[in-house]
């Protein structure tokens, strides 16, 4: 049997905590479900819910990805290049840019 794997990638932090669930929402559905916080400033930090939401995409073999140095020191987000972010693409069956770009 063949899994899905998808990726949401969050273009603004608005989107991002609501992309997370969504991953969740698709790993519990049996996808292998990823998220890419793309070249975002600076995020929040996450509260206990939204840490927890991560944890148990986790835990469901998914993962939550960052561009920037920063974010990745904040909320325990995986680092990833731009290059690394593309061979990791070719992999996914779904990509899904996730969230509005706001002016």
């Amino acid at each position: 049997m063949e899994y899905n794997k998808v990726c949401l990638m969050y273009r603004n932090q608005d989107c991002t905590v609501d992309g997370i669930r969504s991953a969740l929402g698709l790993a519990v559905e049996n996808m292998y479900a990823y998220g890419c916080v793309m070249d975002e400033p600076k995020m929040e930090k996450f509260n206990e819910l939204q840490a927890e939401s991560l944890e148990m995409l986790r835990d469901m073999e998914g993962d939550v990805f960052a561009t920037t140095t920063a974010n990745c020191e904040l909320n325990d987000l995986e680092p990833i290049t731009i290059e690394e972010l593309g061979e990791k693409l070719r992999d996914m069956t779904h990509i899904i840019p996730y969230g509005i770009i706001k002016a």
